[in-house]
């Protein structure tokens, strides 16, 4: 099926009034992108980021637009005729096939090797993995496929520390990809966590792909930061890794308290740090008891390997 792509860019101050006449026009399924929406959510959640793409912040840039959609039937025609005559708005239009808008992201995706035992592989491809370990994600559902240096720093430091038997913690598991590596190559159970609610309902469909069960893996959601039954239930064991793919200032956050959740001779992996902000993170872990064991860095990113003081 074929789909007209329609798109109004909004005078500035306009938006609200563009959106206000499509409905009056029965035009409610509407996409709104905003420069000033945009900015409000980054300020109001800047304590989980610390780099935004520089891409993605100058496509935003003066953005005010509001895109719907139509089918290109005679109805649609005459409805955006119609739409035309009645809005003071300009109108630009396009068609797209319904696959097209349904599967282009899906280009962008490619079996990525991660070291010398791993590919992730996209869950619709269809690839000879060798001699390697596929572990299958279906990387449209949350933030983690392999592609980002910093999971990139994860997964190599998994693939060497994890070993049969082992017990792991990951903290902003995302996708699950940290947790279902670490299973693949021969751990006992992961516990994994994030403060997305979708995080634990798209960490079982990932693990899923890979024949992996919640025998093996439990998918938790809450804010670990917060003292309270969640930090508790975590931390009534011990684990001989911790995982945390997250942001500076969440990983400073975690050094307070999750040293003692280490098994004897247990890693605490940390990546997601950004050039710049490696001397902090370096500086909590060691005044919370950890030892700096191993620092590896990707482009602007870094990432350390501690454990702690026998």
């Amino acid at each position: 099926m074929q789909w007209f792509e329609l798109t109004i860019d909004a005078p500035e101050g306009a938006l609200a009034l563009v959106t206000e006449q499509l409905e009056e026009q029965g035009i409610t399924d509407l996409v709104i992108e905003d420069e000033a929406d945009f900015l409000t959510f980054l300020e109001a959640n800047r304590a989980a980021w610390d780099y935004v793409d520089e891409e993605l912040q100058e496509a935003m840039r003066g953005l005010s637009r509001v895109t719907f959609y139509l089918e290109t039937t005679l109805e649609g025609e005459a409805k955006l005729d119609a739409l035309r005559k009645a809005l003071p708005w300009h109108i630009s239009a396009r068609r797209i096939q319904e696959e097209d808008w349904a599967n282009n992201w899906k280009k962008y995706y490619r079996p990525i090797p991660i070291g010398e035992r791993l590919l992730v592989v996209p869950e619709w491809e269809s690839v000879d993995p060798g001699n390697r370990i596929p572990l299958r994600l279906d990387p449209g559902l949350i933030f983690g496929t392999g592609a980002h240096p910093t999971t990139k720093l994860c997964l190599l430091a998994v693939e060497r520390l994890a070993k049969p038997g082992q017990t792991v913690l990951d903290l902003g598991c995302g996708s699950g990809i940290l947790s279902i590596a670490a299973l693949l190559l021969g751990t006992a159970h992961v516990t994994a966590c994030d403060i997305d609610p979708k995080a634990p309902d798209v960490v079982q469909a990932n693990a899923a792909l890979n024949g992996i069960t919640e025998e093996t893996l439990t998918s938790l959601c809450g804010d670990i930061l917060v003292p309270g039954l969640l930090r508790d239930r975590l931390g009534a064991v011990q684990y001989d890794l911790i995982l945390a793919n997250i942001v500076a200032d969440v990983i400073i956050g975690l050094s307070a308290f999750t040293a003692p959740w280490l098994a004897s001779g247990g890693r605490f992996v940390c990546s997601g740090i950004i050039d710049g902000r490696e001397n902090e993170v370096e500086q909590a872990l060691l005044s919370h008891g950890f030892t700096i064991l191993e620092r590896h860095k990707d482009g602007d990113w870094h990432s350390f390997v501690a454990g702690v003081d026998e």
